[in-house]
């Protein structure tokens, strides 16, 4: 059964860990995910793009199939299934598709823009159970065609925004989609200090987690981030596994082409990365 993901993040904040954001593309994906999280004892978020809505043929397909796997694989641990970076409409088609958890980012509209549509969201969120994220100060790089320079949020904004009882925080700090720079200057820890000051004990949720070093992931962690986003590392793990396999002919072998042995590498790629980024999260045990 599909949670909110209001008591596990919190449970984070208070605990000083992260709970992972996973984004899901297909089914191998998703279900690679889910084991792993359930092999850890560990909560879990699976996030969908809306580009990633429409592939796998919308939104309540990906109910369907989410709820389907959480029953036949006996996945015990909270499963959030969250909305990424959704537009206002799109927030709305997911929540009455059954999402329970959406984002949506208003961070690339004029503040009292962003502002106003929260508030609806915030309403209904409220009324149904459903957890809400909202984003001050765009992420840099590029998330379904949203485009991003990695700027640093207004506190006051994240005060405003947050005043009106998000459930959690997206706040830049310098943070970016996708491969980061050689020269990027790093996470403004200055910019989270202050976001904290104005914001409370409100989760905080770091997108781009890919890239980012152990080091300030951990720091971010202390500071009151606790959700964060893993995509672009999966499907570099997953390219690059499926990418030997299909070198190496293996998928001639026996019958020739088999998508379930030609995905098994990747999926197991998938595994290894999820893995990684819950211990390095601290949210292994915490189920």
């Amino acid at each position: 059964m599909l949670v909110s993901a209001k008591e596990m993040l919190e449970k984070a904040e208070a605990g000083k860990y992260a709970v992972g954001q996973f984004n899901i593309n297909n089914l191998e994906w998703t279900k690679s995910i889910l084991l792993t999280a359930e092999e850890l004892k560990s909560p879990v978020i699976l996030g969908v793009s809306e580009g990633a809505g429409k592939y796998m043929c919308g939104y309540k397909t990906i109910v369907g199939m989410v709820n389907g796997m959480i029953d036949e694989l006996g996945i015990t641990v909270p499963v959030a299934l969250h909305l990424d970076h959704g537009t206002f409409e799109g927030a709305k088609a997911c929540i009455n598709a059954g999402f329970s958890s959406i984002m949506f980012d208003g961070s690339h509209l004029p503040f009292e823009e962003n502002l106003e549509k929260t508030k609806v969201l915030v309403n209904t969120c409220d009324v149904l159970g459903v957890s809400l994220e909202a984003e001050v100060g765009a992420i840099g790089g590029e998330e379904d065609g949203v485009v991003g320079t990695g700027e640093c949020a207004d506190p006051e904004e994240c005060k405003t925004i947050n005043d009106l009882g998000v459930t959690m925080l997206a706040a830049g700090i310098g943070n970016i989609h996708g491969k980061y720079p050689e020269n990027w200057a790093g996470l403004s820890f200055e910019t989270l200090e202050a976001v904290r000051a104005k914001t409370g004990n409100t989760p905080l949720v770091l997108h781009g987690g890919t890239g980012i070093p152990a080091d300030q992931i951990k720091k971010a962690i202390s500071m009151g981030v606790a959700k964060i986003n893993v995509n672009t590392e999966c499907q570099l793990a997953f390219q690059e596994a499926t990418r030997k396999y299909i070198e190496e002919g293996k998928d001639l072998e026996g019958k020739g082409f088999d998508p379930r042995k030609l995905l098994a590498p990747g999926a197991e790629a998938i595994k290894a990365t999820v893995k990684e980024k819950m211990e390095l999260f601290g949210s292994v045990g915490k189920a």
